[in-house]
C-alpha cells in the first residue's frame, strides 16, 4: 500500500491564503474582490432550498445522476480557517427511483463538515471519516462566489478580459468569469475523482443581492460532468457571521480507514474481504485468484489486493465489477494499474474503457503513474468462470445495493423495499439454490433474513 502524503491545515492555508506582501497580484483581482465584498470577509453563512443530485449514482453510464429535494439547507464557511459545513435534509424528488443515493426512502438529515485536511460527517451525533469527500468539499468551499475571489488571490490568478485562471496543485484547476459590474458569474473546477481521474464541475451564479455590503447570489446552479448537480435558491446570507468548525478527536485520530482490511474465510477458497463500509470477496481458483469488487478509491483497492495476496499466493486474474456506481467502482483504475482484467456487465464496458484510458491530470494516481490501459471484458446475461474444479456463476450471491441487512433483531421495513423484493423475486424466478448472501454492504447472513425482509 502506498501511503499517502497529506497536507495540514497549515500548510493548506498557507497554499490558500498567503499574506498580501508574498502575492504579486493584478489589481483587477481586487477590484474584483472589492466589488464582491470579499476584502474583509472572513466567514459567511447561507440558507437554501432547492434541488440536489447524486454524482455518480446514475442508474446506467451516461445518464443524469438521480434527483432529491433539499430543504433546510446551511452553508457556512469559515475562510480563515478553510472549513465548512453543510446541514440540510434531503429525499428523493424519483417515484420509483432510479439510480443510487441515500436515502433510499424518506428523509435523510446531512451533517457535512470540512476543516483542513479532515473531512468527516456526523451520523445520529457520531462524528464518522469521510476523507474520500475532501476533493469535491474543497471545491464547495473555493468555488464559493468569495471563496474563488480569495484563492484566486493567494494562488497567483491570471487574468484576461473578464476571465480569471489558477490552480491548486494536487487538489484542483479553476477558471471563473465575472460580468460587467465585476461579480462572479461562473467558475469552471476540475477535481481529481476515483472513477474518472479527472471531474468537472461547473457552477454559475445569478441574481446578486447585497447583504450588508457583501453581494450574494440568490440562484445557484451547479453541474458534474455534464449533468446537474445543485440548484439551490439563497433564501439568506450573513457576512462576518460566527462560524466554529471544530474537528473532533475522534477524526483527528481515525488514521486510513479505508487501509483497514479483515477477511473472514466462508468456505474452502472463499473469504470475505470487509473492514469498511464496502466489502469484497475473493474466489480461490486452481491456479488464479477472482476479486468480486474493487470499491471506493486507490487505497481501499491496494489495501484489498495486499490483504488477498496474503491469502493465498496465487495471482489474482480478474476483478469483477458489480456496477458502475462511483462508491463501488473507485477501486477499477488502481485495479487496472496492477494490470488485472476487469469483468463487468456489457452495459458498462465502454464507460470503464473509456475512463481507464484517461489519465488523472491534477492528481496522478496508481493508474496514471503505472501508464497502463486497463482490460475491460463485457458479460451479458450469463458467463461461466471455471478450472475444470470450481465454477463461478450467478449462484453465487455476492450482490451489491440490492440487499442490505439491518442490524441483527432489527424490524423489517415496512413496506419491504422494492428492490429487495426484485432480489428475492430474481432468486426464485432463476432458480437459484442460495444458503447465504454475502453483501458488499453490511454482513453475512442466510438467505432467510432477505425472506423476512421482504415478509415472506
Amino acid at each position: 500500500m502506498h501511503a499517502r502524503r497529506l497536507l495540514t491545515p497549515a500548510t493548506l492555508l498557507l497554499l490558500l491564503l498567503p499574506s498580501i506582501a508574498l502575492a504579486q497580484r493584478p489589481r483587477e483581482l481586487d477590484r474584483i474582490a472589492r466589488a464582491m465584498g470579499a476584502t474583509n470577509l472572513k466567514s459567511i453563512v447561507i440558507t437554501a432550498s432547492g434541488v440536489d443530485y447524486a454524482v455518480g449514482q446514475s442508474v446506467v453510464p451516461g445518464a443524469p445522476w438521480p434527483r432529491f429535494t433539499v430543504t433546510d439547507f446551511t452553508r457556512a464557511v469559515d475562510y480563515q480557517a478553510s472549513a465548512l459545513r453543510d446541514e440540510y435534509v434531503r429525499a428523493r424528488a424519483e417515484d420509483p427511483p432510479r439510480g443510487g443515493g441515500l436515502p433510499s426512502r424518506g428523509e435523510q438529515r446531512v451533517r457535512a463538515f470540512l476543516s483542513g485536511d479532515y473531512a468527516w460527517n456526523v451520523v445520529n451525533d457520531a462524528p464518522v471519516p469521510v476523507p474520500i469527500t475532501l476533493a469535491e468539499r474543497r471545491l464547495q468551499l473555493w468555488s464559493t462566489p468569495h471563496g474563488v475571489i480569495k484563492a484566486a488571490l493567494a494562488n497567483k490568478a491570471t487574468i484576461k478580459d473578464r476571465t480569471l485562471a489558477f490552480s491548486i496543485p494536487g487538489h484542483m484547476n479553476v477558471r471563473a468569469t465575472v460580468d460587467r459590474k465585476r461579480l462572479v458569474d461562473y467558475v469552471q473546477v476540475t477535481i481529481p475523482n476515483a472513477v474518472l481521474g479527472d471531474l468537472t464541475i461547473e457552477v454559475r451564479y445569478a441574481d446578486y443581492k447585497d447583504f450588508g455590503g457583501v453581494q450574494f447570489p440568490s440562484k445557484i446552479e451547479q453541474s458534474a460532468g455534464g449533468f446537474p448537480s445543485v440548484d439551490l435558491t439563497v433564501t439568506g446570507v450573513r457576512p462576518n457571521a460566527a462560524v466554529d468548525i471544530v474537528v473532533p478527536e475522534a477524526i483527528r485520530q481515525a488514521g486510513s480507514p479505508y487501509a483497514k482490511v479483515a477477511s473472514q474465510k466462508v468456505t474452502d477458497g472463499v473469504w470475505y474481504v470487509t473492514g469498511g463500509t464496502h466489502h469484497s470477496a475473493v474466489v480461490e481458483m486452481s491456479d488464479h485468484l477472482i476479486v468480486v469488487e474493487a470499491p471506493l478509491n486507490d487505497e481501499r483497492a491496494l489495501a484489498v489486493l495486499a490483504e488477498v495476496r496474503g491469502l493465498s499466493p496465487k495471482p489474482v486474474k480478474f476483478v469483477i465489477n458489480s456496477h458502475h456506481h462511483f462508491d463501488h467502482a473507485g477501486g477499477l483504475r488502481a485495479v487496472a494499474g496492477e494490470g488485472i482484467t476487469i469483468l463487468t456487465h456489457e452495459v458498462n464496458r465502454p464507460f470503464f474503457s473509456r475512463v481507464l484510458a484517461t489519465p488523472a491530470t491534477v492528481n496522478p494516481d496508481h493508474l496514471t503513474r503505472t501508464g497502463k490501459k486497463g482490460a475491460v471484458e463485457g458479460v451479458r446475461d450469463r458467463q461461466v468462470l471455471s478450472d475444470g474444479t470450481r465454477e463461478v456463476e450467478e449462484r453465487l450471491l455476492i450482490q451489491a445495493d440490492a440487499y442490505t441487512p439491518a442490524p441483527a433483531n432489527a424490524p423489517p421495513p415496512t413496506p419491504p423495499h422494492p428492490v429487495n423484493v426484485n432480489l428475492a423475486d430474481n432468486i426464485t424466478r432463476l432458480g437459484l439454490d442460495v444458503e447465504q448472501l454475502l453483501p458488499l454492504h453490511g454482513r453475512i447472513v442466510p438467505v432467510a433474513e432477505l425472506h423476512r425482509a421482504v415478509g415472506r
